[in-house]
């Protein structure tokens, strides 16, 4: 029954949609396995340009569905559209295709394929933004904190949260800014705030089995798991009378980014329940467009920055970067980016000197990983 309210929710706010844009492009296979769970559509604003900044959208459905995408274009996606923001909107496995990390990995594969197909689909890849709703604020928040993260432990289980999926994955999938609405974050404190849910419920679901025996699966599933430093800047709504994703779930996440020095705003929506009230509001759509617009500047403006002064950047001394004095631990593995996301090298670290050779002048984006695949450091590198 819960499955079924959940879906009905979900339908009965797929309204009709406006035509709000120049050009649309419908079931697109990310993956390249022509599964429809895997398709996604393609929407650039009415504004005719070169190419458009991109944020990707992300249904809510408690992880049930694999064929909701286009759910809120007419509100979150046309104002993302009339802000200049192209809308990429996906379908992912849902709980009964796959279990847990297969939605997150599905996701990964979306921003690759962005960055893969950049000249095609006329995108901006100097900023990519991700929002959702309900189980997609969990896998846009998701996205975020794991940046640049491959494979990650918790205990006794060790997940691929990257993924291997579609033709792209040499291209980056870290993302530039996330808009939370009302997604789940901590699992642990689902149920009064304090404590896991006990019985069935849609984690358990996507985790393949009851929650006690499978703790480690669990924290792996929460994005609150991941927060560090080097997170993209979020925004977070909640409302107050949400009666299905406690609105401490918001502010938990808000609290570990702050703490970890992360940007952060959350916003807690007098009377909003699980969506209406919430984001179906113009001013929460003005301050989600507002917030993406202002960290789009400070990224593009960032990026000129850098390539206007090198003495910003990690310089090449010869062939070689020194990283000895980091004081982060021992590296064990390194990955080379362009500004596009495009892999250039990658390899292991067993000195304290990393190696390249053959690299045009430029900017980089170099990523240090520990054993336990987490990005401890993120350093623009420029070529000699």
């Amino acid at each position: 029954m819960k499955k079924l309210i959940l879906l009905a929710f979900l339908f009965f706010n797929l309204d009709c949609y406006g035509q709000q844009y120049s050009q649309k492009w419908s079931d697109i296979n990310y993956a390249g396995d022509g599964k429809g769970y895997h398709n996604l559509d393609i929407y650039l604003p009415k504004t005719v340009k070169d190419k458009y900044p991109v944020v990707v959208y992300i249904y809510g459905s408690a992880w049930y569905s694999n064929n909701s995408k286009g759910a809120d274009m007419n509100t979150i996606g046309a104002a993302l559209l009339d802000a200049g923001f192209a809308v990429v909107t996906p379908n992912h496995r849902s709980s009964s295709d796959a279990k847990f990390p297969a939605q997150i990995n599905d996701i990964k594969a979306v921003i690759r394929f962005i960055r893969g197909k950049s000249t095609e689909f006329k995108f901006d890849t100097t900023f990519i933004g991700i929002s959702g709703s309900s189980s997609g604020g969990h896998l846009a928040s998701l996205a975020g904190t794991t940046n640049n993260i491959i494979d990650y432990t918790v205990g006794a289980v060790t997940m691929n949260i990257e993924g291997t999926l579609g033709n792209y994955t040499q291209y980056n999938s870290s993302v530039d800014a996330v808009c939370d609405w009302f997604g789940p974050i901590d699992f642990f404190k689902m149920e009064g705030c304090n404590t896991y849910k006990s019985g069935n419920s849609p984690e358990s679901d996507i985790i393949g089995g009851p929650l006690p025996s499978n703790l480690d699966k669990l924290a792996l599933l929460g994005p609150i798991t991941y927060v560090d430093p080097t997170d993209p800047p979020f925004l977070i709504f909640h409302g107050d009378k949400d009666n299905v994703v406690p609105y401490c779930q918001g502010q938990f996440l808000n609290t570990a980014l702050t703490k970890a020095g992360v940007e952060s705003e959350f916003v807690l929506v007098p009377n909003g329940q699980h969506g209406p009230g919430v984001n179906d509001v113009q001013a929460n759509l003005q301050r989600m467009v507002t917030f993406f617009l202002k960290t789009k500047t400070a990224v593009v403006t960032s990026i000129k920055e850098q390539a206007d002064n090198p003495g910003t950047t990690i310089m090449l001394s010869e062939n070689s970067i020194d990283i000895s004095n980091l004081s982060i631990g021992k590296i064990e593995k390194y990955e080379l980016t362009d500004m596009s996301g495009k892999m250039i090298l990658s390899g292991i670290s067993n000195e304290n000197q990393i190696y390249f050779s053959g690299l045009n002048n430029g900017i980089y984006i170099l990523s240090l990983y520990t054993s336990g695949g987490k990005k401890l450091v993120q350093r623009i590198a420029s070529s000699r």
